[in-house]
């Protein structure tokens, strides 16, 4: 426009010029893209979000709506009757609501659990809690009695790898952040199985126990032989640990019937209200339907999963319609490597073009602190306007870098992302363990994240142009 602008105004220029008249054009003021004033203008809009979702109507609508979900059909691990259970629970609420919607079928992982047990021969008996870990190999029947090694770190294990063979490796590692400590659940089979190992028994990856195991996904190296794995309690690691350093021979028993079926046939559950103006164009707000096979799955990630629906509720009750479309993802088989978006992208990454923004809550929905996010400078200066739209919430920081397993391959091709920061310091206390229930969930911080979800995904789709890539 303003080259038009420009360009017309060149020629209008030269007309006067031959006529003889020396223009002034003192007066003019040209237009200018003034995207404060534009953000700002949707400050009315937004506190109407906020006071249906927090203080009306809304109040603790997604927290009804989780915990009926998480009630009803439980625990969602790929490939499972539950996780299917759960899509059609959620596509027939979703189209109840009135909003538009369709299912898109993906292939994804079948791990089964079966039975398992671990009990502590010597130095004396003593069962052991835990739970096998995603994609993990089973036992013989008759499952495997060995002395164990318990070591504190790879580079431990690396030292005292003479001492491995034929033994179950239990690793003590300290827990320093999930995203540093998290190796050892994912690589600690395949390290131990190099030099010797027949199981291992992993500390379960949290900074808090009451004697309960967490379990996860874990990844077997190519070429390199596959053994049971499971993960233990913190304070049963520490006590082998005690009892390793008084040199006293620890022997253990493990039984598991962890076995992988076939891949599955599952769907990414999509729901949208399409824009009036560019119904092409999208901006995406997602979390994932799936879950670990124990607790209700109601943080991880139930929660992300309402909010994502509530957004298009609220803008929906409010009779708003953006102009681009406001699409919300619940992913399948996100715990295994984010398997369902993946094949999302793949189908979809044609378009990419018309991906305004992509939005993913997967690390609780606890009392906002900050939207995080990932894009241009140009589209940072955007957002950092839009989240003051959310004083009446007092969130209104913007930080950097948008996370998510499953928005990831969008971020990584250039289209902007964000995901919600949240105070999560009990987080991973409960996550991927059985207290992972509706008990963690508080309503008025659902109330609190739904308001901003829907704020931010409703103005970038009603503004005038995309988000700068």
């Amino acid at each position: 426009k303003l080259f038009l602008f420009v360009f017309q105004m060149f020629f209008f220029v030269i007309y006067l010029l031959r006529k003889g008249i020396t223009p002034d054009f003192s007066f003019c003021v040209f237009p200018a893209s003034d995207i404060t004033a534009e953000v700002a203008g949707y400050a009315d809009v937004a506190k109407q979000i906020i006071d249906l979702a927090v203080f009306g109507a809304a109040q603790n609508r997604s927290y009804r709506r989780l915990a009926d979900f998480t009630d009803t059909i439980g625990n969602r691990v790929s490939g499972s009757q539950n996780l299917e259970l759960a899509i059609k629970y959620m596509f027939n609420a979703l189209m109840q609501d009135g909003l538009d919607v369709h299912l898109e079928p993906v292939k994804v992982p079948h791990w089964v659990r079966g039975k398992e047990s671990a009990e502590m021969i010597a130095p004396r008996a003593k069962s052991l809690a835990i739970l096998g870990l995603g994609s993990s190999v089973g036992t013989p029947p008759e499952g495997i009695e060995a002395e164990v090694l318990v070591v504190q770190s790879f580079e431990e294990l690396k030292r005292r790898s003479s001492e491995a063979m034929g033994r179950i490796v239990v690793f003590n590692q300290p827990f320093v952040s999930y995203g540093e400590t998290v190796a050892y659940r994912a690589f600690g089979a395949s390290e131990a199985a190099k030099v010797g190992a027949v199981a291992t028994l992993i500390r379960s990856i949290t900074p808090f126990s009451i004697n309960s195991p967490h379990t996860g996904w874990q990844d077997y190296q190519d070429g390199v032989r596959r053994i049971p794995t499971a993960c233990i309690t913190v304070e049963d690691a520490e006590l082998m640990w005690r009892m390793a350093q008084r040199g006293q021979k620890i022997v253990v028993r493990l039984t598991m019937e962890a076995k992988t079926l076939p891949d599955a046939d599952s769907f990414n559950t999509v729901a949208e209200i399409r824009g009036w103006q560019h119904p092409e164009q999208v901006v995406l707000l997602s979390g994932h339907l799936d879950s670990w096979d124990v607790g209700q799955g109601a943080m991880d990630d139930g929660g992300g999963a309402m909010i994502s629906w509530e957004a298009l509720s609220l803008i929906k009750d409010l009779g708003l319609r953006p102009r681009r479309t406001l699409r919300t993802v619940l992913w399948t088989a996100e715990e295994q490597g984010g398997v369902g978006a993946q094949q999302y992208y793949n189908l979809h990454k044609v378009n990419m073009a018309n991906f305004d923004l992509v939005m993913e809550s997967d690390v609780g929905t606890f009392t906002p602190v900050a939207l995080q996010f990932t894009g241009s400078d140009a589209a940072r200066k955007v957002m950092e306007e839009v989240v003051k739209l959310l004083a009446p919430i007092n969130t209104t920081k913007l930080e950097a870098h948008g996370e998510g397993t499953d928005i990831s391959p969008w971020m990584q091709a250039g289209v902007p992302g964000a995901s919600l920061h949240v105070a999560d310091s009990r987080y991973f206390w409960f996550h991927h363990s059985e207290g992972d229930t509706m008990t963690v969930q508080d309503p008025g911080d659902m109330n609190l994240c739904s308001a901003l979800w829907a704020v931010v995904s409703y103005v970038v789709a009603d503004l005038q142009d995309m988000l700068p890539r």
